[in-house]
């Protein structure tokens, strides 16, 4: 049973780098729920948190200029990471299953923005409380079920940040987050030894997987592909939702 979680868990490992190495951002969003339709939210995010912090540098710095990044973005990173290491504690203190439910309700909100007509003006006009309240409630989420993009989306489009810079900002809230995750995972001894080393051990199949993505963009129809995902992330928030109410 381990050898076939295992198998399993880098089949999925792979197709959420590949995904993201592609399109720039999708890694978490992708491999902890359909992980967690085979586990619980805990072991979700503590399988995905090494391959993660990977992800992460790797797709900030493709994106370029990467100290200029975390210098514009570290006060939002910074707020992300207060708000993901409380969430954790209350993940590590309280590991539900109502929170694979949370998870599917961040992904049908994800996959919503683009139908939603809003207009957020104060995140502009007051950018300094957007960026605490958007960070924080990013990290939050973020603690309890590792989606951070549904926040996240909707700060950065409503602040007129350009691809590249959502993909940074992104990302780098994802990286200050997953660090604080490690440590307190760490001193919890929630993340074993174990655990650590097939972690670092997925981290192979995560470098080839963003590297195929990565040459594969450029021969991709963008916009079908991103349908292709959406339903995909549909199918699997609705797995969720059947899982959690049996």
């Amino acid at each position: 049973m381990e050898s076939e979680f295992l198998i399993l868990l880098a089949l999925i490992i792979f197709i959420a780098s590949l995904i993201h190495g592609s399109i720039g951002f999708g890694f978490p969003m992708i491999a902890t729920p359909l992980i967690a339709l085979m586990t619980d939210m805990q072991t979700a995010i503590i399988y995905t948190l090494i391959p993660t912090l990977l992800v992460n540098i790797i797709s900030i710095v493709s994106e370029g200029n990467f100290f200029q990044a975390i210098k514009r973005f570290y006060l939002l990173a910074i707020i992300a990471m207060i708000g993901s290491a409380i969430g954790t504690q209350i993940l590590i203190y309280n590991n539900s299953d109502i929170f694979k439910l949370l998870l599917a309700i961040a992904i049908l909100i994800y996959l919503s923005i683009d139908f939603i007509k809003y207009e957020i003006t104060w995140i502009y006009t007051k950018p300094q409380l957007s960026r605490f309240v958007f960070g924080f409630g990013a990290g939050i989420l973020s603690g309890l079920t590792n989606a951070m993009a549904p926040v996240l989306v909707i700060y950065t489009i409503e602040s007129k940040f350009t691809k590249s810079e959502i993909i940074q900002a992104s990302n780098i809230c994802f990286l200050f987050g997953k660090i604080i995750q490690i440590i307190l995972f760490s001193f919890a001894s929630i993340f074993t030894i174990q655990e650590i080393q097939n972690s670092f051990m997925l981290l192979i199949v995560v470098a080839i997987a963003l590297y195929l993505g990565i040459k594969i963009k450029s021969y991709l129809n963008a916009s079908l592909y991103k349908q292709i995902i959406k339903v995909l992330l549909f199918m699997i928030s609705l797995l969720l939702i059947v899982q959690t109410s049996l």
